[in-house]
């Protein structure tokens, strides 16, 4: 049973829903405005089959512009619920103030926008939506940056702005300590928009190609978060696809190294066109572990992206692993992913070879620096840590990287590599990023299959192209 509010939030609820019952906030060309762009920046991170729930709908202005399977709308104002109903016919609506959130069902996707500012007990609102949520769901809010409160009094008393209720002052580091207080994790915050209302010319270039660089400047913050886990799932099978190309001298090792996880381990070698004999070494191998689960491929594409992705789609494990197959990244090392994945900690484990001492000549000092400057451009790209996004081993469940695989087509297929394919996705679908250190070793067999040069042009084509999809939006 949800305890009885305090009197000083009953209250503060009975003002707020008597101010929006008498007052609700007029719709001017402005504040239509101000909700596509809201809505544009909802709907990149909003699937179009997710379930919605919009706590503090009002009319359901911002509801009615995302793209969504199912809408469900929730507000204390039994005035503004009534015309969200008008606005919205297919939706579900609620009057319920979410201190006492109550409903049978959960829901994909989440939205508090510019609600938290008049919560009357923001720490028990999002507990009470965690009860509307499951594993899988993102909780997505949007507020106002503080920089901009003397812009809005300012409005406000010139009568261009619509006079508010006393709200919350909340900072970024305020909503993410009442998220770690509560239910929620933060998975990546995005500033967004300079100029709130859409001036020909002016807005564009601002919101989309100045804003990136001043965020602390910006209006809206999104937040993205999801619930935090509390404990270990159950064991899973797993499939290691280990992409070979003139590695016959590896094969063996690979097999006799890699331990096993989970409820059981197959290993698959997807050979890519060797010049040496690896195919013959990876039959040779095959039949001289009986006791191991194995399967064999040759790659009918090109590229490692190529090569994962075909593994990938014999794979019957429940999380999916790329291992190397030049062993520079540890196959002991492997248990280490998989409990990231199995604890919840991680959606997505990234292997990161910058923290630990690395073998003497494992990489040049160009290949270090080009890694580090991608690194640091990638987590500013997806506002989520990502120390090394070059390193061959990613892991993640086989239901995310489906989820993946249906919107690469945002993106483009022209990773050969499949490392930013698999981040770039990752990020789309707003999974949970998390580095694992690992340490990197020197090759013993073999040369390496990277172009310095060639390939880095392309790895630098690849960054452009993600930041034009996800943060010059």
């Amino acid at each position: 049973m949800t305890p009885p509010l305090g009197r000083l939030s009953e209250e503060h609820l009975s003002t707020i829903q008597g101010h929006f019952d008498t007052h609700p906030a007029p719709t001017t060309a402005a504040s239509r405005s101000y909700r596509r762009l809201l809505a544009h920046y909802y709907n990149r991170l909003i699937p179009a089959t997710a379930s919605v729930l919009e706590f503090g709908c009002g009319d359901g202005e911002l509801l009615a512009l995302i793209h969504a399977r199912r809408k469900t709308g929730v507000d204390l104002s039994a005035a503004q619920i009534d015309r969200a109903r008008a606005r919205i016919p297919e939706g579900h609506f609620h009057v319920q103030a979410g201190e006492r959130l109550s409903l049978p069902e959960t829901f994909d996707v989440i939205i508090l926008s510019e609600t938290l500012d008049h919560s009357a007990d923001v720490q028990r609102l999002l507990d009470q939506l965690a009860t509307v949520a499951n594993a899988e769901t993102r909780l997505l809010i949007n507020f106002h940056n503080n920089l901009w409160r003397p812009l809005f009094a300012l409005g406000e008393w010139i009568h261009l702005r619509a006079a508010a209720p006393p709200g919350n002052w909340l900072s970024s580091l305020d909503i993410e300590n009442l998220l770690e207080l509560s239910a929620w994790e933060t998975i990546k915050r995005q500033p967004r928009l300079l100029c709130p209302i859409a001036v020909p010319l002016l807005a564009p270039l601002l919101n989309r190609w100045v804003a990136p660089f001043l965020p602390f400047a910006c209006l809206a913050i999104f937040n993205v978060s999801r619930l935090r886990t509390t404990a270990a799932g159950p064991a899973r099978s797993v499939s290691v696809i280990i992409p070979a190309r003139n590695e016959a001298g590896n094969i063996e090792d690979a097999v006799r190294r890699t331990p096993e996880m989970g409820t059981w381990t197959e290993l698959i070698f997807v050979e890519g066109h060797s010049s040496d004999h690896t195919w013959a070494e990876i039959e040779r191998v095959r039949a001289a572990y009986p006791q191991r689960r194995i399967t064999t491929l040759r790659q009918t594409g090109k590229g490692k992206g190529n090569a994962v992705r075909e593994g990938y789609a014999v794979a019957t494990g429940e999380i999916l692993m790329i291992l190397d197959a030049d062993l520079t990244m540890p196959p002991e090392e492997l248990p280490k992913f998989y409990e990231a994945i199995v604890s919840g900690k991680a959606e997505f484990a990234n292997g990161s070879r910058l923290v630990y001492p690395m073998d003497k000549k494992a990489m040049q000092f160009l290949n270090m620096i080009a890694n580090k400057f991608f690194g640091l451009s990638f987590s500013w790209l997806l506002g989520q840590k990502v120390k090394d996004t070059l390193c061959g081993t990613k892991v993640l469940t086989r239901a995310h990287y489906l989820k993946i695989a249906a919107h690469r087509a945002y993106f483009g297929e022209f990773d050969p590599f499949g490392d930013f394919d698999l981040l770039f996705g990752a990020d789309k679908q707003n999974l949970k990023i998390r580095d694992i250190p690992i340490r990197y070793r020197e090759r013993t067999y073999g040369t390496t299959n990277i172009q310095r040069w060639r390939h880095g042009l392309l790895l630098f084509r690849m960054l452009g192209v993600a930041a034009r999809k996800l943060k010059f939006v």
